[in-house]
């Protein structure tokens, strides 16, 4: 991967650590993960991708997850895609967890049941991870990129 490539960014900001997978062609070719606060690391990361690569697209997890997250990433992904007239994509966080609960708040739980997401509490943490696809053509890409709160936000 070099300047001249063109690259798709899909972000997860619902990931602890933060994942970013770097695709070409449609293709899977690299994952880079990020500790820290969304609201602290997101800019900078951004800074130097752009400054290494040509980013053709950006798809980032719009919920269910951390609101702050969410928030953060939409704003600052929303004034690249304005600024650098970049297109800008969303994606739901349950395609890249297999459809496996994400954490809400305390105990409770997003549970996706068909097309409906719920919150459910779990006494015990459910286990989940998140992972990058290695390609993009089975990803429900949503044109439609604000954020998508199932609680309300705060």
């Amino acid at each position: 991967m070099h300047k001249g490539s063109a690259i798709t960014l899909l972000i997860n900001t619902i990931a602890k650590p933060l994942q970013i997978g770097f695709y070409e062609d449609g293709n899977l070719i690299e994952v880079k993960e990020y500790d820290g606060m969304t609201s602290d690391i997101l800019l900078p990361i951004l800074k130097e991708i752009l400054d290494k690569y040509a980013v053709r697209k950006i798809i980032y997890t719009n919920g269910p997850g951390s609101h702050m997250a969410t928030k953060i990433a939409y704003v600052l992904l929303k004034t690249l895609s304005i600024i650098k007239k970049i297109p800008f994509y969303a994606v739901s966080a349950f395609e890249l967890n297999g459809n496996n609960p994400i954490k809400a708040l305390g105990k409770l739980y997003f549970i996706k049941e068909k097309e409906t997401i719920i919150t459910l509490r779990f006494d015990k943490e459910p286990k989940s991870s998140f992972t990058m696809p290695s390609s993009l053509n089975n990803l429900n890409i949503l044109e439609a990129n604000e954020p998508n709160y199932q609680i309300p936000a705060v």
